[in-house]
């Protein structure tokens, strides 16, 4: 099931909706880099690419950093 979440991003309010098993490795990846889940969804979407969603490069996130060990 998908959650949906609300942020704003550089002025604009956006919902990302992810599965829950990412939504926990995300605020894991926050806390261990000792910012808000906000904070790391706004690094996240300045640095993607533009045509990547920012779904996707939530998820790819998530992914490389449960790979890494890090969450």
């Amino acid at each position: 099931m998908l959650i949906k979440r609300s942020f704003s991003l550089a002025g604009h309010r956006t919902s990302v909706a992810l599965e829950a098993p990412f939504w926990r490795a995300l605020e894991d990846v926050a806390t261990g880099q000792g910012r808000a889940l906000a904070g790391l969804v706004a690094a996240v979407d300045a640095a993607r690419d533009p045509g990547e969603t920012l779904a996707s490069a939530l998820r790819v996130l998530a992914l490389a950093e449960v790979g890494r060990g890090k969450t």
